[in-house]
């Protein structure tokens, strides 16, 4: 009797552990954001940089770079060129050869005497070969692996950081959304190589990066990174207007919701999202069928045969009905998995990251986004989300209507656990 009893509370604990990882914010929108004021109106700024955080400051210059071939080269002689400190935060890692480069880059510095402070996502780099993280630390690079699974963090195992952040010397940073593993190497053109966007950044706005990357540094280890090695005098880089936020279940979850909603919230004529993991809320959905109302064009690029998480795919999938019947423009991509995160709204505001435009990134993941305000900028990342819907299909209101019944099946035994995806 007592052994059933014991196996009765050890079954009991584990549901309870695990229903833990489906715990959010107490701090939940539940009604829809009204259009209040466009984009290009200062009121649109004004809230944009109390409701989410850090102000937003002026004086920077970002780049777009596309795909492995300008990506990880940038990235490097970033790396290569540090002379104080380099602080890099990922969610993959795995061995390979771009996995190699960036660890003999890292070592390189940290055996200089630059202080080099890396923070991996363990579930992320589970690819990783325990030998690469070895040489790593023998090199004197500072590296923790955030959050590894133990017994007394199991009921928060689904909190992973997804942050992409590179600091060089408080003054270079990168961010987007690649990840250091071979598939994405290359120009993006085939399977075996993703489609993705990473963004090189000067000026003022680097020290929120830094901020950024501090915020699990400080998690992770208790040590604050701070002085001038870390926290320079930036001075102007260029003409456009920025700020970083960052979001995690522990503190700020909804900032990236509040994000989203006031953006196409604020849209008068476009909206272009890219989005590599699209499971919105019914929030999320009601905020584009609105704009979709008021005549706002809303284009939305998907990955289309390939794509590396099949549950996202047929999730996702469900909720693009309602955005069809509005008449929203979706576009799967063809040539390989597309992982960029782009949103621009009416040519003249940009937000580029880690985060997804889905439940997961929201709500669960620990997530940074750089929103430049920028009309030169906005007509430029336009021009490349234009350029990747040449290579991508559209998805009619009649095709999904007509989807396979065991697709739709599969859609309903999904929705319980859409958060998780």
């Amino acid at each position: 009797m007592l052994w059933v009893i014991g196996i009765t509370a050890l079954a009991t604990s584990l549901v309870l552990i695990v229903l833990q990882n489906f715990k959010t914010s107490e701090r939940v929108l539940e009604r829809k954001i009204e259009h209040r004021y466009a984009v290009f109106d200062p009121q649109f700024r004004r809230e944009m940089s109390v409701l989410l955080g850090p102000a937003i400051v002026h004086g920077n210059q970002v780049t777009a770079l596309q795909n492995g071939n300008e990506i990880f080269p940038a990235m490097l002689q970033a790396i290569r060129s540090a002379q104080t400190s380099i602080t890099f935060e990922t969610f993959i890692y795995w061995s390979g050869e771009i996995g190699e480069k960036f660890s003999q880059a890292l070592s390189e510095r940290a055996r200089a005497g630059v202080a080099v402070s890396v923070t991996i996502d363990w579930v992320g780099s589970t690819k990783m070969e325990q030998s690469l993280l070895d040489s790593m630390k023998a090199a004197g690079v500072q590296l923790h692996q955030y959050r590894p699974l133990r017994w007394y963090n199991f009921g928060r195992m689904n909190n992973r950081t997804h942050r992409k952040l590179l600091v060089v010397d408080g003054r270079i940073g990168f961010t987007g959304g690649v990840g250091i593993a071979d598939q994405w190497t290359g120009d993006g053109g085939d399977p075996e190589h993703w489609r993705d966007t990473h963004f090189r950044i000067e000026g003022p706005v680097v020290a929120q990066l830094q901020a950024a990357f501090n915020d699990n540094w400080i998690k992770t280890t208790g040590q604050l990174l701070n002085g001038p090695s870390y926290f320079p005098a930036l001075k102007k880089e260029g003409e456009m207007a920025a700020h970083v936020f960052v979001a995690s279940p522990s503190g700020g979850s909804e900032s990236m919701h509040l994000m989203y909603l006031l953006t196409i919230a604020a849209a008068d004529a476009t909206i272009d999202l890219a989005a590599s993991y699209f499971v919105p809320d019914r929030l999320l959905i009601e905020a584009l069928v609105a704009a979709r109302d008021r005549g706002v064009r809303v284009r939305i690029l998907l990955p289309g045969p390939h794509i590396d998480e099949l549950t996202v795919k047929i999730a996702s999938k469900a909720e693009w009905g309602a955005l069809l019947q509005a008449g929203a423009e979706i576009y799967v991509y063809q040539p390989t998995m597309m992982h960029t995160k782009l949103l621009v709204i009416d040519a003249e505001f940009v937000s580029v990251g880690s985060t997804n435009f889905d439940i997961r990134s929201i709500r669960l993941n620990d997530e940074a986004s750089l929103n430049i305000y920028n009309s030169d900028f906005a007509t430029q990342m336009t021009a490349v989300f234009e350029a990747d819907l040449l290579a991508a299909e559209p998805y009619s209101l009649a095709r999904w209507e007509s989807r396979p019944l065991r697709q739709k099946f599969a859609e309903k035994v999904l929705l319980p656990i859409k958060s998780q995806l």
